[in-house]
This record gives structure tokens, C-alpha cells and sequence, in this order.
């Protein structure tokens, strides 16, 4: 059965991908010493040919010269050729008939060539040719002269050019060694401080430590690494805080409703066990205990939502939109009005363009104006204004109760932070601390003053929608 087509150079990286870093730096470093070594194998080749070659052709100028010199003087026909010496040059004399000479005992030359034979006619004056048509190449040298040509020839010598290849293999080979060993060390060396890295890191899965800093060494991007992931460990250790905070916090706040709510209970059920419990409780008094009832379960059903809120922090699956944020606020003093029919709202509100979670600034705005209608006095109402100022879209709601004292104002937006003048109001200390979680999630800003009316006033400010978005209109819903 045949491989399907792609599955092997596939498989080639699959399996580079599973080597560790240590042995790919390592065959990278050897790879590329090798390739290195054969590139300069290639040129410094190339070169010493070049080189060797050039040697030659001046070698065979010179004894032409030489043989052209007696060949004025005698003449191509009777100059006198010494016998073949058994080794180095090769002479022939090439006549302007095209006849030839050569010495006595000198091996044969290839043919005279057809331009080397138009130099014997005096069409140009010398030729340099290489013959490389069988193993014993000839590397041959044609001037003219009086009467004909005198060619010069040299048995082609690879042999100092195969003797420097066969050099720099073992070279290259010894490189390539060396430079996966000097590679694997490299990669040992500084890949150390990532060792020490991964042993803290499954550390700290382990024990759990969050307070475990991992140390700094290194530098560049194994110094940016580490701090990235101290930073990552800060991050940690602070949500962990917060969560141990929060159910602290949850624990103590709990504590008393559902005290309160306990005793109740038990009281209702030890008088109806003794059957007293019409005698022992006027209507009058049994309606106002289950009031009571009503009111702390509701109590604790809004602080548990309150909570939940809280701690799911920025998670949410209600998707950003662009949105009037006039709407959200009628929206909000509407839903105040049906729970708490005594506040009265004053609305004075623009159009504005943001880009937001419509529930999550609804039950931002719901929580301001619910904390102002707890101190606003029944005959004035809250003043709710929204207007555009500049980029922002600016909400403030106003109350004329008693206002919140400078000792207070730096903690007003803490979670479960209760001034002591609101310890025996209903409420959570949750409520501005979501409004200020909404609007920086939303990326504005939430500040408490003085109102003119005495009382305070919290104001919000959101960026306003761009204007391409708003140029959108419907299409961005």
C-alpha cells in the first residue's frame, strides 16, 4: 500500500516537535555549521580552481613564448622538438596545411580543434581551451606564429583541489561536532534559568504558595518572563485576597438577618407547639412578625444577589451594545417606582449614545437611586439629570438628605462599608461598590460631592459612543 501523499513530511514534524529544546538547538547548531562549512567548501573551490587555473594558462604562455621565439628563427617546419621527457608539458606544431608535429615519445593530443585551427591560419592571435571529453582532461594553450601555431598543453591535476575537499570534509565534520556539542552546552547553559523557572512554576501547582516569588535572574526576555509570571502570581495572591474578603465579609453580613430570622422562626414554632400562639401573639403582633419575616428574607434575598453580583467581578454573558443611555436610566427610576412607591423621582434626562451592558447599567443607576431614596426626605424627591458633556455621558443623582461625611466619602464605594449613620437603614454596603464596579468596567468614572440641596450627590461619567458607531444606528443593536 502506497503513503498517502504529505504524510511523511507530516510525520518529520511531528516528530521535530516533540524533541526537546536542548536537541533542536543542538541539530540547529550543527546544521548550520555544516551548511556553513559546505558554503565555504564551495567558494574556497571555486577559488583554488579559479586560482590554479589562472597559474597554468600563464605557465603555458610563457613556454609558447619560448617555442615561438625559436620558431622565428628556424621555422615552424624545422624547428627542432625536444623528445617527450616522460612527464609535464605537451608541445605540438600545427603548420598553416593543418599537418602537425610532436615530439618524439610525447602521448597524443585531442584533434586540433576547428578555432584552434583558425588561429594556425592567422584568424586570431592565441586560444585557450580545456578538454575535459575523457578522464585524461588537457588544459591547452594555442599562439600563433610565423607558418602556423605552437600549442602548449597540461594534463588537467584535480588532485589539489579533491585533497582539499577531502581537508575540508574532515573540517566540516569535525565543525559539525563540535558544533552540536558546543550547541548542546549553549542550550544547557541558558536554558538553566528556564529550568529553575518550570521547577518553581510546578512548585507553586503543587504547595499551592502564591507568596512563593520566583527569583529574578537572567536577563532580556528570561528576566521579562519571570516577571511576567511574578506579576501573574501578584494578580493571584490579590484575587485570592479578595475572595477570602469577600466571603469573610459575606459570613459577617449573613450573620445577623439570619440571627434575626432564626429567632423569629423559633419563636413561631415554640408557641404553636404549645398551642399559645394566638393567645401569646395578638393578630396585630403576628402581623408585624411576619412583616418582619418578610422584610429580612427579602433582605437576604438581595444581599445574596448583591453578592453574586459582586463576585462574579467583570464575567458576564450579557454582550456590549450601542444604547441610548437615557433608556436605562427611565428603565431604572421605573423598576425603583414599582419596588418602592413612596420615592419620588424628578427625571431630566437627554439622549445619549454609549456602547455598554444595558443590565449591568441598569442595576447600576438602580442602586444609585435606591441608596438616594433612603435619605431623601419624603417631600423632596431625587433629582435624576443625564446630559452629553464634551465625550462623556454625564448622570448625577441628587438627594436632599443629610449628605455623607468627610470621614466617609474615601470609603463610601468599599464593599460593606456602612456609614454609622445608615447602621439602621436596610441595606448591604454593596450597592455603590457595584455601581463603581459597573461604570470602570465601562470605562468611566464615579465621584461623590456635596450636593447644593445639602444632601449627596453621585455623579457618573461614560464615554460616549464614537461617532462611526453612532452613524450606525439600529445596525449596531
Amino acid at each position: 500500500m502506497s503513503r498517502p501523499a504529505g504524510r511523511g513530511p507530516r510525520g518529520l514534524t511531528r516528530w521535530w516537535r516533540r524533541r526537546s529544546l536542548r536537541s533542536r538547538l543542538t541539530v540547529i547548531a550543527a546544521t548550520a555549521i555544516a551548511v556553513s562549512v559546505f558554503m565555504a567548501f564551495q567558494v574556497a573551490s571555486e577559488l583554488l580552481d579559479w586560482e590554479l587555473r589562472n597559474s597554468a594558462e600563464d605557465q603555458l604562455r610563457a613556454d609558447s613564448r619560448v617555442l615561438a621565439t625559436n620558431a622565428e628563427r628556424a621555422g615552424l617546419a624545422q624547428v627542432q622538438l625536444p623528445p617527450y621527457p616522460g612527464s609535464g608539458r605537451l608541445v605540438r606544431v600545427i603548420l598553416a596545411d593543418g599537418s602537425i608535429r610532436t615530439p618524439d615519445g610525447q602521448p597524443a593530443l585531442p584533434p586540433v580543434s576547428e578555432p584552434a585551427g583558425r588561429v594556425a591560419q592567422g584568424a586570431s592571435a592565441d586560444l585557450v581551451e580545456a578538454d575535459d571529453s575523457d578522464d585524461d582532461g588537457y588544459l591547452i594553450y594555442t599562439l600563433r606564429a610565423t607558418g602556423g601555431a605552437i600549442q602548449v598543453a597540461r594534463a588537467a591535476d584535480d588532485s589539489p583541489i579533491n585533497q582539499f575537499g577531502f581537508g575540508m570534509l574532515l573540517i566540516g565534520l569535525l565543525c559539525a561536532v563540535s558544533g552540536g556539542l558546543v550547541g548542546r552546552a549553549v542550550a544547557r547553559t541558558g536554558l538553566a534559568p528556564i529550568d529553575r523557572l518550570t521547577a518553581a512554576a510546578v512548585r507553586v501547582a503543587h504547595t499551592r504558595d502564591l507568596d512563593a516569588d520566583i527569583p529574578d535572574e537572567g536577563g532580556g526576555e528570561i528576566r521579562r518572563l519571570i516577571q511576567s509570571i511574578n506579576d501573574m502570581l501578584a494578580a493571584l495572591r490579590d484575587s485570592r485576597r479578595a475572595q477570602r474578603l469577600l466571603a469573610e465579609d459575606a459570613a459577617h453580613e449573613l450573620k445577623t438577618p439570619l440571627t434575626s430570622l432564626r429567632l423569629n422562626i423559633e419563636l413561631l414554632i415554640r408557641l404553636d407547639r404549645r398551642g399559645a400562639l394566638d393567645s401569646a401573639l395578638p393578630a396585630e403582633s403576628r402581623t408585624r412578625l411576619l412583616n418582619d419575616l418578610g422584610a429580612q428574607v427579602a433582605e437576604l434575598s438581595t444581599l445574596a444577589a448583591e453578592l453574586t453580583d459582586l463576585a462574579r467581578g467583570d464575567v458576564s454573558d450579557e454582550s456590549t451594545e450601542l444604547l441610548d443611555f437615557a433608556d436605562v436610566v427611565v428603565a431604572a427610576a421605573t423598576q425603583v417606582r414599582s419596588r418602592v412607591p413612596d420615592i419620588e423621582i424628578a427625571l431630566d434626562v437627554t439622549p445619549v449614545r454609549v456602547s455598554g451592558r444595558p443590565a449591568a447599567l441598569q442595576r447600576a443607576v438602580l442602586n444609585l437611586i435606591d441608596n438616594a431614596g433612603k435619605w431623601s426626605p419624603a417631600d423632596q424627591p431625587v433629582q435624576v439629570r443625564l446630559r452629553a458633556q464634551g465625550a462623556s455621558a454625564v448622570l448625577e443623582v441628587d438627594d436632599a438628605g443629610p449628605g455623607i461625611d468627610a470621614a466617609d466619602v474615601p470609603r463610601v464605594f468599599d464593599r460593606f462599608y456602612r456609614a454609622d449613620s445608615a447602621r439602621a437603614l436596610p441595606g448591604s454596603g454593596l450597592g455603590l461598590s457595584i455601581v463603581q464596579r459597573v461604570v470602570d468596567a465601562h470605562g468611566g468614572r464615579v465621584t461623590v460631592a456635596r450636593s447644593p440641596r445639602g444632601g449627596a450627590l453621585l455623579r457618573v461619567d461614560l464615554p460616549t459612543a464614537p461617532i462611526a458607531q453612532r452613524a450606525a444606528g439600529p445596525q449596531g443593536l
